[in-house]
């Protein structure tokens, strides 16, 4: 039997893979997280054999819970389940670590089908995306740098994202400012939305 957990902050939508997963003989759904830290607690916890994650999550995106999952050595295998079906997620998601990348939008024997080869060692990728991600332009942001600009595309000040990542001020004007220029971009409004198009947030 293959273990699974959810992490997925769309109740409906969580409900709906589970009750579809639980159709599948072989797989056994054995936690279902709202949130990145949540999932990452029920990881330690439950040690699922896959991990389903979306990747907009309060607390904690799927992206940084699977490069979590890599870092403590987890056992589990991660698979993103999303609607971004960009280039710019799927290599930030197989640079930490993600085994499978899929589409909300794919048949739920997709779905089962890419739980099975991940459990089993290997890798699956939405096929319109697999090509895709071989072209298209490279992330130049940090990771620091991607973190600033996600708050100040919610509208945050300076300040506020200097208290939240518990940096100085200048510090974050100084990846707010390094960030709009690697971009090429007029302001930091103009940068979140043109690295969040490119799917690097």
């Amino acid at each position: 039997m293959i273990k699974i957990m959810l992490a997925e902050d769309q109740v409906m939508v969580a409900g709906a893979l589970a009750a579809l997963l639980k159709l599948e003989g072989d797989i056994e759904v054995v936690g279902q997280a709202r949130n990145g830290k949540e999932a990452l607690t029920m990881c330690e916890q439950l040690r699922p054999d896959v991990v389903i994650t979306d990747i907009e999550m309060p607390l904690m995106t799927g992206l940084e819970l699977a490069a979590e999952i890599a870092e403590r050595k987890l056992p589990s295998k991660v698979i993103v389940l999303t609607t971004f079906a960009r280039a710019g997620y799927l290599k930030r998601a197989m640079s930490n670590g993600v085994r499978g990348y899929m589409l909300k939008d794919a048949p739920a024997e997709d779905l089962a089908k890419a739980i099975r080869t991940v459990h089993a060692g290997g890798k699956a990728i939405a096929p319109e995306l697999a090509m895709e991600s071989w072209g298209g332009p490279q992330d130049p942001l940090s990771e620091r740098e991607r973190q600033v600009l996600r708050l100040a595309g919610t509208g945050s000040t300076s300040g506020e994202i200097a208290k939240v990542m518990h940096l100085s001020e200048g510090t974050v004007r100084n990846y707010l400012s390094e960030a709009i220029s690697k971009l090429n971009a007029k302001n930091r409004v103009e940068a979140y939305r043109m690295a969040r198009d490119e799917g690097w947030l």
